[in-house]
């Protein structure tokens, strides 16, 4: 299905109902306080400047200091929730699911900045204090300064601390989706896996709900972590459908870990033969990989790419991915086709990337009918 068809398939679908069916979602372990800020290229007066755009702008300035010295100016926008489960979870809570979170949000006491999204959810358990994340806004990309020492707390024996048999039973067996993302940063995933895997083989389980995970920039963790995380994936297909995550940067890292050699440098053009190859690798119910300008996926070996609504001059982009996570989990729940599925995480990313915000059904509504209007457009 092409982008033309999958986009007027998703339109039908919003013209045809008044909202989303809401399904029981459990997301983990992540946490972050997000400052988001703007880097100043020529100050103009105490409060007119003009910012550095692009990364390559800054680039460029960090290396002309090379052997010399330089002074950067930093101007906070925003302190807003953060870590990629907070934020996926926050999208769906948007899009009226059930959420139960599981993860970094403060201890004792719940984080302020997380108080409104706990609000939200049927169930939050917070057993370990957020990272704190300065992460510099450019056009073209983000730079995630991420302080991440609190989530050496992320561990199974903290959660189940928190949790009695029966809850981890409805949380994790019982749910329809389990989302466990942010590998990278947390540096004991790989061992929480390794239990929740033991934990399931000791509990009946009547049914199998989709797990979706995401790595979250793997490039600073070793070829082996990253080979032992593909391998309890592919496990847990035991008890899930389970389906992996990745932006292109990502996937060539994957990739490159489990030695597979790519015809070319990864660039765009490269996206559906990423794709492909390593879903024929991973063994994996699904597979999604995004970039800025496209998507694909293989999910129970059905293929799909769709171009994505492009923006030029986002107002957000620090939790894209994630609203592109929980657009597509959505999709997969709602058991629409896997083009729809991918035009549906194409627009909840495109419209936060436009608004700042995570979209409601009648704002992705409203959204899905410009995006047909401008296919193939920047808008």
């Amino acid at each position: 299905m092409d982008t033309v068809r999958a986009v007027a398939a998703l339109n039908h679908y919003f013209q045809i109902r008044t909202g989303f069916p809401s399904f029981a979602v459990t997301v983990g372990f992540d946490g972050f306080v997000d400052q988001i800020i703007e880097v100043v290229d020529k100050r103009y007066s105490a409060t007119s400047y003009d910012r550095i755009e692009t990364i390559t702008q800054f680039g460029k300035r960090i290396l002309r200091s090379a052997g010399l010295s330089t002074n950067i100016e930093l101007v906070p926008k925003l302190v807003k929730i953060g870590g990629n489960g907070p934020i996926m979870a926050n999208a769906l809570v948007a899009a009226g699911q059930q959420i139960s979170y599981l993860g970094a949000l403060g201890t004792p006491e719940i984080d302020p900045t997380f108080h409104e999204f706990v609000k939200c959810c049927r169930v939050a358990v917070s057993f370990a204090n957020p990272g704190r994340t300065d992460a510099m806004e450019f056009f073209d990309g983000k730079i995630m300064l991420g302080k991440l020492t609190s989530l050496n707390e992320v561990t199974w024996e903290h959660l189940v601390s928190h949790l009695n048999q029966q809850m981890l039973k409805a949380l994790f067996a019982e749910a329809d989706l389990v989302a466990t993302v942010n590998w990278t940063m947390t540096p004991y995933m790989n061992d929480l896996w390794d239990k929740l895997y033991q934990f399931l083989g000791t509990i009946e389980i009547n049914r199998r709900p989709f797990l979706f995970v995401d790595l979250a920039d793997p490039e600073k963790r070793s070829t082996e972590d990253i080979r032992e995380a593909m391998e309890s994936l592919e496990r847990f297909s035991r008890y899930y459908h389970v389906i992996l995550g990745l932006n292109l940067k990502e996937a060539a890292e994957v990739a490159k870990a489990i030695g597979i050699e790519l015809s070319k440098p990864v660039e765009e053009g490269l996206l559906a033969e990423i794709t492909k190859i390593l879903s024929q690798h991973l063994q994996l119910f699904g597979l999604v990989v995004h970039s800025v300008k496209a998507c694909a996926a293989v999910c129970n070996q059905v293929f799909a790419q769709v171009t994505a609504p492009y923006c030029e001059r986002p107002q957000l982009t620090t939790g894209a991915g994630d609203n592109f996570n929980a657009g597509f989990c959505l999709g997969l729940l709602l058991d629409l086709s896997l083009g729809e599925t991918l035009a549906l995480a194409s627009a909840s990313s495109g419209y936060y990337v436009r608004h700042g915000h995570s979209p409601s059904f009648k704002d992705l509504q409203e959204f899905v009918v410009l995006w047909q209007s401008n296919i193939g457009r920047s808008f």
